[in-house]
């Protein structure tokens, strides 16, 4: 069985009647739309330490700070964390961020020496989260909103994609990386990169991470 909740007024709750044949509603306590802020909670994975701008970083790591506002991303999601060691093993050079989300990979390459970083979303508060949570880490990147399956891309030596399966496996043949660093997917979806072959893989809590090189002729 599948629960879902969702905060809202009169109306949703009407809309939500007409589309689902159990529904119940409560009163909540004024401030409930800052409550997920309980769940933030930071992160350290391996030399990068991911938390929020209300948590202090320990010393020896190199702090992301991130607040996500209205977009994906706190750096504890599986897919996430997966993407940020994968990059660890990189040697720095130019990536492309698709999917930013609130800009935690972006962010985190631009700290770990990639350069220069492009990140790319279709939501505009992803790319407002992407833009604030880069001021305040002191990085320079690029954000730009794009719809990233019809949009032309810019090449880069990596790309890293924290999207779902379906779009990853439409974008991959378009892109012009030298490295893709692939995430989103569970690890028992069948995962078909068309001009891809996969070098790396690494799993986490039923979900996986790939990185992937051109396969030969088609680089």
């Amino acid at each position: 069985m599948l629960e879902l909740a969702v905060y809202g007024g009169p109306e949703i709750e009407e809309a939500l009647r007409a589309s689902f044949a159990e529904v119940t509603s409560e009163l909540v306590e004024p401030g409930w739309e800052d409550n997920w802020r309980a769940f933030h909670r930071p992160v350290e994975i391996w030399k990068l330490w991911v938390g929020p701008p209300w948590e202090e970083s320990p010393e020896g790591l190199l702090p992301v700070v991130i607040d996500p506002g209205g977009a994906f991303g706190t750096g504890a999601h599986p897919t996430t964390r997966l993407c940020l060691e994968l990059l660890q093993e990189l040697e720095p050079a130019s990536l492309l961020d698709i999917g930013c989300g609130s800009g935690v990979l972006a962010i985190a390459a631009a700290k770990l020496g990639f350069s220069p970083v492009v990140a790319f979303d279709n939501d505009p508060e992803a790319i407002e989260a992407t833009l604030t949570n880069a001021e305040a880490n002191g990085v320079s990147l690029d954000a730009r909103l794009a719809d990233v399956l019809v949009a032309s891309l810019p090449s880069a030596e990596v790309a890293v994609c924290n999207i779902s399966l379906q779009a990853l496996e439409e974008l991959a043949s378009g892109l012009e990386c030298g490295t893709l660093v692939a995430s989103g997917f569970l690890a028992s979806d069948d995962l078909r990169l068309a001009g891809y072959s996969v070098v790396r893989r690494q799993e986490q809590a039923d979900w996986a991470a790939v990185v992937a090189r051109p396969e030969r002729g088609g680089e």
